[in-house]
Parts: structure tokens; sequence; C-alpha cells
């Protein structure tokens, strides 16, 4: 479900056998905005075994994509206990995320309707968005919105300085956590 969507940014076409594993990373540079970015990302493992590394994941992670079938109900029930795990984490009530409803083509399958995907992300307070991997609906979106609400999350933080060392700060690139 995230393997394919990540998979689908990175290589840009979908992958059908799909191996997990405890976690993929990879890195990919993109303009965005008309700024240079480098994405760090890391797709985190789905199986509950890993979930020991997950706080890892999340103390580094300078945003977040959480992820859910919209054909899998269970895996869009998980996605408030992530939120509220890496609010946690981060010792903070908000912190830059996008929820992301995967496998929007398979819409006979649907078991989360597009309305509750976005009352879930007015009660996150994040933006919502639909995608599927198979057929690159919204992967790229999902993750230049994601780099952007970074992007204004840090500069909430620390305004922004002048225009070499925002330069230097874009060549570092955004560590993004999909969940």
């Amino acid at each position: 479900m995230k393997a394919g969507l990540s998979n689908a940014f990175q290589q840009s076409y979908f992958v059908t056998d799909y191996d997990p594993t405890i976690e993929d990373s990879y890195t990919k540079q993109c303009v965005i905005d008309e700024r240079a970015a480098r994405l760090d990302i890391l797709d985190t493992a789905g199986q509950e075994e890993f979930g020991a590394m997950r706080e890892q994941y999340m103390r580094t992670g300078e945003g977040f994509l959480l992820v859910f079938s919209v054909t899998d109900r269970g895996s869009f029930e998980e996605i408030y206990k992530f939120q509220r795990q890496i609010l946690r984490v981060k010792d903070r009530d908000e912190f830059p995320m996008i929820l992301v409803g995967n496998k929007a083509d398979l819409d006979h399958q649907r078991q989360v309707t597009q309305e509750e995907g976005q009352q879930l992300a007015r009660q996150l307070k994040v933006t919502y968005m639909e995608a599927s991997a198979k057929i690159r609906l919204n992967v790229d979106q999902a993750f230049h919105e994601l780099v952007r609400v970074i992007r204004k999350f840090q500069e909430q933080e620390c305004p922004p300085s002048p225009e070499p060392a925002r330069k230097e700060k874009d060549k570092k690139g955004c560590h993004c956590v999909i969940f």
C-alpha cells in the first residue's frame, strides 16, 4: 500500500510485485515551487512487529505522509494512533503531515469514503488527498504538498534567512517519513 506510493514517486512507475522489508529509504531530487528540493524518504514497515523502530523514525522525520488504503478500513483506523504518537514523540501540538488515501482507483472495493477521509483530516488538522500509485493519481502531488507543509512549518519556526543560506538548507533536504 505505502510501498506502491513511494515506489511510484521514486521510480515513476507502479510495481505490482513488491516484497515488503523492514524499511526502504531513498533520496529524490526535484523542483517544487521553483525551488530545488532533496527528499530523503523513509518508507516504514507496516508490520506491527517492527513497531519499536517507529519512534526512531518519528524523532528524525521532518514531515510525515500518513497513508492508508481506501480498501482497508483497518489501515484507516490506525492513522489516528500514528498521528498521536508522532505528536507525542515530537512533543508538539502540530507537525507537518499529510493524510493520503491510497488505492483510489479501486472504487468498487472502497471501504473508506472520501468524506470519511476529509473528516479525519479536519479532526487531525492536516491536508487530505486521495492517490493511486497504480494510475499515478496524486503521487507526486502528495510528496510535493508535504514538502510545502514542511517548508511553511520551518519558516514559522525559524524565519527565512538570506538567499545563500536558504539554498544551503534546500541542499540539505527534507526528511520525509511514510506511515
